[in-house]
């Protein structure tokens, strides 16, 4: 699952030179010396964005319930693993953890893991998170052969991605070239066949422009193969849109402002909005039978977010239970993050669980 890139260390890429536009965001976010992912903590007031466990602990509860009920679906195996894939600064499994203490049975059955690549949020997750049975792996094959759940919160948008256009029945390929101390987005010719090959599958007659990431077609496959073998499924938390038809949705963010992809290198997230209807497509080809999808907002509304919210705020001052509703609708408001994050949930079909959905 490694990508290779030529360059030389003392520029990102020498002047003329072209690069796809999946392996300039690769070193854009993850190289390992400079990679905006790689040497700072993004999320936060003083970071570039915010995320929903950063928002309201409330949010990492419902997970943590919904995880549980999961497992009980499952018969209670002796064994299970719950793999967050990059926690970023760790808040969303620290507060899973520290929410399932409780139920003593879930938690001596439990492996908690974690999927990162960088070593500096490896360093911030384990500051923050001091429990014992958590283990951080850099590989999916490292990974236990138990039932497993993967929990993926924002981030499959994070992940690099390849463009493709078609222009009068002739199809192109994304690429940057590099102008010197500035960059600039090139087309280049390309079949379609290649493309398809790529996607494994047709692309739709009246597609003309298409959006994915290879590595995370081949992350789930990996996932995909570990679910059919051991049971378990993939609960998948990221904003996008569910139309057939793609778009460029490509877009930076650097001090919660939107940035131009070409600038700020290293120092800006470069993200996109996740297509779902080529995401549950995807997962029911790697015969995953039962794929939900809904919303943000419906999700955790069903879980009882709402009413968790009542029961914590009953007796608290006006000022502390205004905050906590005001956090709330952050994530459930259809105005706010409500209805553009979507809950993709995969799994065996004789799991027969669709709580949430």
């Amino acid at each position: 699952m490694q990508v290779q890139f030529y360059f030389t260390k003392a520029m990102f890429l020498k002047k003329g030179s072209k690069i796809s536009l999946d392996k300039f965001i690769y070193k854009a976010l993850y190289d390992k010396n400079k990679g905006y992912y790689m040497k700072g903590n993004p999320i936060g007031s003083k970071g570039d964005f915010i995320t929903s466990p950063n928002i309201s602990i409330m949010f990492s509860e419902m997970i943590a319930i919904w995880i549980i009920s999961f497992w009980e679906n499952l018969g209670c195996p002796k064994k299970f693993n719950i793999v967050e894939l990059g926690a970023g600064n760790g808040e969303m499994m620290y507060q899973i953890m520290n929410a399932v203490k409780k139920f003593t049975n879930f938690d001596k059955s439990s492996n908690f893991i974690i999927f990162e690549k960088s070593q500096y949020l490896k360093k911030l997750q384990k500051n923050k998170i001091k429990f014992q049975n958590i283990k951080w792996v850099n590989k999916l094959e490292k990974i236990s052969k138990f039932p497993t759940i993967f929990l993926a919160n924002e981030f499959f948008d994070a992940l690099p991605i390849k463009q493709f256009i078609c222009k009068q029945n002739i199809w192109y390929e994304k690429y940057i070239i590099s102008k010197g101390k500035s960059f600039k987005f090139v087309d280049q010719k390309i079949k379609k066949s290649t493309i398809e090959k790529l996607l494994k599958q047709k692309i739709l007659k009246n597609q003309k422009f298409v959006e994915f990431s290879p590595l995370g077609n081949e992350i789930l496959g990996s996932i995909s193969k570990t679910i059919k073998k051991n049971n378990g499924g993939i609960l998948i938390i990221d904003y996008g849109y569910k139309s057939k038809k793609m778009f460029n949705t490509l877009q930076s963010i650097k001090s919660h402002k939107k940035n131009n992809p070409l600038e700020n290198i290293y120092k800006a997230d470069i993200t996109h909005l996740i297509n779902f209807s080529f995401l549950e497509k995807k997962i029911e080809n790697l015969k995953i039978n039962s794929v939900y999808l809904t919303t943000q907002r419906e999700f955790l509304i069903k879980m009882g977010i709402l009413e968790r919210a009542e029961i914590i705020s009953k007796d608290m001052p006006f000022l502390k239970k205004s905050d906590i509703y005001f956090r709330i609708r952050r994530l459930i408001d259809k105005k706010q993050m409500g209805t553009l994050f979507k809950v993709l949930f995969a799994t065996k079909k004789k799991n027969n669980f669709n709580l949430g959905f």
